[in-house]
This record gives structure tokens, sequence and C-alpha cells, in this order.
């Protein structure tokens, strides 16, 4: 379940975001249910109609808070 997805979706009928993101409201709703992963370029295009993160829609705290602290080590290593 991916309960910020549903919860950025709103009363947004299915079919209107689908439309617009230019996928199937079938796709759509197993993403939001998370028995279907979407493409890097699908999450991206996603992210993107709601304004927000990749990480913030598709990963939970523990792993956001994760994959930011090897971002920073990363950029610190190589900055």
């Amino acid at each position: 379940m991916r309960p910020k997805l549903k919860q950025l979706r709103g009363n947004t009928p299915r079919s209107k975001v689908s439309k617009d993101l230019g996928i199937t409201p079938q796709m759509l709703g197993a993403i939001e249910r998370g028995t279907r992963n979407p493409s890097l370029r699908l999450a991206k295009k996603i992210a993107d109609y709601y304004g927000v993160s990749i990480e913030e829609i598709f990963f939970d705290e523990i792993d956001t808070n994760r994959f930011r602290r090897e971002r920073e080590h990363v950029q610190t290593k190589t900055g």
C-alpha cells in the first residue's frame, strides 16, 4: 500500500490522473496498492505531477532517511 500516493490524489478521479500521466486507471490503481512498481521514468513523472520527490511517494520514512544519509555521504566524498 502506498498511502502517500492515494493521499496526494485525494478526491481527483483515478481516471483523470491516469489520463494526465498517460497510463491506464488500472495501472495507477495497482501502483497505489503497491502491487505494481512503476518504471523510474513513470515514478519521476508521478512525483513531478504531484510536486513532490520520488522518495516521498515510493519509500517509507526509514528508507527515505537512509537514502538521504547515503546521498549526503556520497556528496561529501565527491564534493
